[in-house]
């Protein structure tokens, strides 16, 4: 699952809880509503209870009732809500309207004013109004009391509950909204520098030991600021220390291997008993493999990406350092019976360093030469390749490299099945060729050559100003 961004999370934590609060401040403008629709509702309630009180009248002990004109035109009203009514005398008996309307329980209570309360009549929510009116007979020197009740659904109550609850709502949601995209704005200009200093970092290259600047960023990052560049600084200081001890060990290990070489050499010149010539030979054998070995050693520490190797590139000449390279190993190869050639497609140039690509040319020469077998055909190849980008081949006609270990053997010290019989190999050399590949941006790759045989090609970026030109060769 794809974690949220800091500007989706900040919005995200800040929209649940005003949702939650848009819940609750609707549910306080519900009950608003409703009881400012009671207070509205209860006005016609209170008029029309009062009405019917005035035509109430007691003659000759007898209640009548003359319900006026505005009351039977409220009953009739088509607004929405049901009206229902009685007047009932002391006791309780009805005098006229809806016999069956009750009587609250606590109706002694109420005074002088009418009562308003919610009831259930015929499974209806009612809004009720009740009075208590004494009624006098004045020729008889009577008087009595009637209980006056008037009661409505609450539809039309909670229709209007509703439309002021939809208007609040529109409205809180519309600044729910504009708060949204307030912060969602204000996050992303908060982020800002956070993001150019990112960019920043990304753009830095490969072991550049410089300190990030703290200018134009918030003191909140500054901190972070501070242990990039603590960090940054212990590194270098790690670095600097595995060179220094990559310099001190070609001097300490080179140099003696190199006397040790050299004496052997001049004792082989020198008469001897045939076992120990013998003993010597192998002796001078074992040291050339060590200081080989050292040598690919030291190469492939200096290029390691753990030690952020960072080379100054330039444009180089690619098939001048392929012929270069060629030439140095053709006594190697013609002491073999090995055919070494070149092939110049095109003159090519590459950003890059020329010591290490013909440090890498010499490594794919000498993996060809040691691994291809005497009286095989070697062939340096140099041109542009699709999408004019250049490459350099080195084609051999020996047993090959099976497709199962054609990633393998840029590995460390692997040696394949068809190497095994080889003489002198370490598993080196393609490991070098991969990590100067690397620092060059370039890619590597194994094919099999057509009739038998191995290509190892190293294709490069197009170089920034493409001096790239084809000649007939």
């Amino acid at each position: 699952m794809k974690k949220l961004n800091l500007r989706a999370q900040v919005t995200l934590w800040l929209l649940l809880p005003l949702l939650a609060l848009l819940a609750f401040d609707a549910w306080l403008t519900y009950q608003r509503a409703m009881n400012a629709a009671h207070a509205a509702f209860d006005r016609t309630l209170d008029v029309s209870l009062r009405a019917i009180r005035d035509g109430v009248r007691l003659h000759d002990g007898e209640i009548e009732v003359d319900l006026p004109y505005l009351a039977l035109e409220m009953f009739e009203s088509d607004a929405g809500g049901k009206i229902y009514y009685v007047i009932r005398d002391e006791a309780g008996r009805a005098v006229t309207g809806y016999r069956d309307l009750p009587l609250p329980a606590m109706r002694d209570a109420i005074g002088q004013g009418p009562r308003f309360y919610n009831a259930t009549y015929r499974d209806e929510t009612l809004r009720m109004a009740l009075l208590r009116h004494a009624v006098h007979d004045v020729p008889s020197a009577q008087t009595r009391f009637v209980w006056v009740l008037v009661g409505e659904t609450i539809e039309p109550r909670e229709a209007l509950a509703r439309e002021i609850l939809a208007g609040s709502l529109q409205q809180e949601a519309l600044l729910i909204g504009l708060a949204i995209a307030i912060v969602w704005l204000g996050v992303g200009l908060g982020l800002r520098p956070l993001k150019r200093l990112s960019a920043t970092v990304a753009a830095r290259s490969d072991g550049d030991p410089a300190p990030l600047g703290d200018t134009d960023l918030p003191s909140e990052v500054a901190p972070l600021v501070e242990s990039i560049n603590q960090y940054i600084g212990r590194l270098e200081q790690m670095q600097t220390a595995r060179r220094r001890f990559f310099a001190d060990a070609a001097h300490q290990l080179k140099t003696p291997l190199a006397v040790i070489q050299a004496e052997s050499e001049l004792a082989m010149c020198e008469a001897a008993p045939p076992g120990v010539g013998r003993h010597l030979r192998r002796l001078n054998g074992a040291v050339r493999h060590a200081g080989k070995a050292v040598q690919q050693l030291l190469s492939l520490s200096r290029l390691d990406a753990d030690c952020a190797y960072a080379a100054t590139l330039a444009d180089v000449p690619l098939h001048q350092i392929a012929r270069s390279a060629t030439l140095d190993w053709s006594p190697v190869a013609r002491a073999r019976g090995i055919d070494l050639g070149l092939e110049q497609e095109a003159k090519v140039h590459v950003s890059g360093r020329a010591e290490l690509l013909a440090e890498m040319i010499g490594n794919l020469i000498d993996n060809a030469i040691r691994y291809a077998g005497d009286g095989s055909v070697i062939t340096v190849r140099v041109g542009v390749g699709l999408h004019a980008q250049p490459f350099l081949a080195v084609v051999d006609d020996g047993p090959g490299i099976a497709p199962a270990e054609r990633e393998a053997v840029f590995e460390r010290f692997y040696r394949g099945a068809a190497s095994q019989a080889a003489d002198g190999g370490n598993g080196l050399g393609l490991s070098i060729v991969r990590e100067v590949a690397r620092v060059h941006r370039a890619q590597t790759s194994i094919e099999a050559t057509p009739g038998g045989g191995a290509t190892v090609i190293v294709t490069f970026p197009v170089p920034a100003a493409k001096n790239v030109g084809v000649t007939a060769t």
